[in-house]
């Protein structure tokens, strides 16, 4: 029997197990994938930890690639031995499961497996920050937190390719480099500097028209400082914890500023919006714009050292799990 990371009690990596599952047919409108490569992030750890509620037991995991086995009735998008990869739903900590079809889309010639996986969730994601959150804009300078993460590289790359000047914060000096490699103009250590009075001094006290933040209790107060009146405040995660709650007319103080708290399920919830997200992200990936870096690969079985890497800061771009 094929085996999956399953988890019967939140809590810490060690919650992770590796067991043995059934996996059926697949019915009408669904596909069987064997995978290839599974995606590892951010959110695995917050549906992990309990921190966003799932029911119990489940397989983890948002992202992945692989090869089609079977498809069920009324599938007509795919065949046996297709390549295809998806971001959704969860269960991707697996070696062979079953997909809805319409959550899927085939991976071009050009494409590795490993860098489909990589990027689905985590591409999309800077699709459609760069592209539909906020449409980066040539000339603008646009500010991302966590720029040597696995959303940071690809969204800084985007938005230096659409002709932005990109401000990116990280942790240490390590991490720097990454982000200067991926096109920040300008890198701000976080422990070492103020990111707010940073900010201000490039943009020369005006600020920014857009925050791209995914670490959340750390940065969010901080991130409404940096953006100029009408600025736009993206929160799309929480990796240093939940944004505590507050006055809404914090805004109204800070600027009109404008608060939104995406999600890329609700950004391809139609079918036609996530082939256009893939197509886009595949099409800048083959033209070698946006570079993808797959820095960690570990056995899927291991995915709780993984787990641990990442929630301690060890990991930087792209992390991938190999069945």
């Amino acid at each position: 029997m094929p085996r999956a990371i399953r988890i019967h009690e939140t809590g810490g990596p060690e919650k992770l197990k590796w067991e043995e599952v059934e996996v059926g047919a697949p019915g009408p409108g669904q596909v069987r994938v064997r995978n290839t490569a599974v995606g590892l992030n951010f959110v695995d750890t917050y549906q992990r930890s309990g921190l966003y509620p799932m029911a119990l037991p489940f397989i983890l995991g948002s992202e992945g690639a692989g090869v089609v086995e079977a498809v069920g009735p009324k599938v007509r998008e795919f065949k046996v031995g297709d390549r295809v990869a998806y971001a959704g739903p969860i269960g991707a900590y697996a070696e062979v499961l079953l997909r809805p079809a319409d959550r899927l889309v085939k991976i071009p010639a050009g494409i590795d497996d490993k860098v489909a996986a990589a990027i689905m969730l985590k591409g999309m994601t800077s699709w459609y920050l760069c592209r539909r959150t906020h449409k980066v804009r040539k000339g603008e300078t646009v500010l991302v937190h966590a720029a040597a993460g696995g959303v940071g590289q690809i969204l800084c790359q985007w938005a230096k390719h659409l002709g932005a000047t990109v401000i990116g914060t990280v942790g240490s000096d390590g991490k720097a480099a990454i982000a200067k490699k991926v096109g920040c103009k300008h890198v701000i250590v976080v422990p070492k500097e103020n990111f707010v009075e940073r900010v201000k001094q490039i943009t020369k006290g005006k600020g920014v028209p857009v925050v791209y933040d995914g670490v959340g209790k750390d940065t969010f107060t901080g991130s409404l400082d940096c953006l100029q009146p009408l600025g736009l405040m993206v929160s799309f995660g929480n990796a240093s914890g939940a944004v505590p709650p507050f006055n809404a007319g914090i805004l109204a103080q800070k600027g009109s500023l404008f608060l939104t708290r995406p999600t890329l399920a609700t950004y391809t919830a139609a079918r036609e919006d996530l082939v256009k997200a893939a197509r886009d992200l595949f099409a800048v990936v083959k033209s070698g714009k946006v570079k993808i870096s797959i820095n960690q690969t570990y056995p899927l079985s291991e995915a709780a050292q993984a787990h641990r890497d990442l929630e301690a800061r060890k990991t930087t771009g792209s992390t991938v799990l190999i069945p």
